[in-house]
């Protein structure tokens, strides 16, 4: 995982009162010094133990943090991910922000590797979507990437993704791509949002690179793929819209053919990842 920025972790510090931890302050010495342990207590895909180590680090220099497993790693219950030593106060008053970004980054890792083995057999990829955390985005879709999926656009300038409210203002969507055609830089991918077999057949006569086929189900999915294999061989196809992490799900999705799976869910909906802070 790339380093977080520094800032973020800062403005985490700051957020938690991490400086002003009334409880520490008032109940351990100032010199005392302290060994602890990051312990995972389930089974999965861990991301964020850069993140957790440097959010010590930024607190408090003087807190000495050894890594037992890397970033990616499947990691199991009671295992020590990391063994740390230094200020006892320092080691409390960063804990809560360190497991914060450790448990939710591990979550979506987590959630990732469940979804890319439950396509395994097809030639589908698992996406990740802009649907993120507000200043998180970097850090979670590292977090994706880890547990096995692949990223879509980081941004709004990384491609051009036609959606129903662009066909809407737009007038259609031959004139969306027509438009999308003349005006974006070359080497982007003009994908557009497909809800009907109608749609797909007028997005790949104009020219789409990539179609969107949105909340379809099963059935209809698979008649896309078809169409599309038939009229525009070349063409990527990518399903979307309240797919979710079921396994049966997406292995039926999977099934049908298409090049990618998007999924909000990666990181909007993934659960906490349980890891504990134990002194020695």
């Amino acid at each position: 995982m790339r380093r977080p920025p520094l800032d973020l972790i800062r403005r985490a510090l700051e957020e938690d009162g991490a400086e002003y931890d009334i409880t520490t302050l008032s109940t351990v010495p100032e010199k005392q010094t302290a060994q602890a342990s990051l312990i995972a207590r389930q089974e999965g895909v861990v991301a964020g133990l850069a993140v957790a180590a440097e959010t010590f680090r930024v607190f408090d220099e003087r807190v000495s943090v050894h890594l037992q497993v890397e970033d990616g790693a499947t990691v199991f219950p009671d295992q020590v991910l990391a063994s740390l030593s230094g200020p006892a106060r320092s080691l409390l008053s960063a804990e809560r922000v360190a497991l914060n970004f450790l448990g939710h980054l591990s979550g979506i890792a987590t959630v990732t590797a469940r979804c890319v083995h439950a396509i395994e057999g097809t030639h589908a990829r698992i996406l990740d979507t802009r649907k993120t955390t507000p200043g998180l985005r970097m850090l979670e879709k590292d977090a994706v990437h880890l547990g096995g999926g692949q990223n879509h656009r980081f941004g709004l300038s990384d491609g051009v993704l036609i959606k129903d409210n662009h066909i809407k203002a737009a007038g259609g969507i031959v004139q969306a791509i027509t438009a999308a055609r003349r005006t974006a830089q070359h080497l982007l991918k003009i994908e557009v949002e497909c809800e009907t077999l109608s749609e797909l057949r007028l997005a790949l006569k104009a020219g789409a690179d990539v179609v969107l086929l949105d909340n379809m189900d099963i059935e209809t999915m698979r008649g896309a793929v078809e169409l599309a294999r038939h009229d525009a061989p070349g063409v990527l196809l990518e399903a979307s819209g309240n797919i979710g992490t079921n396994p049966a799900r997406l292995a039926a999705v999977g099934a049908t053919g298409v090049d990618f799976i998007s999924l909000g869910a990666l990181t909007h909906s993934a659960p906490n990842f349980d890891i504990s802070l134990e002194f020695a």
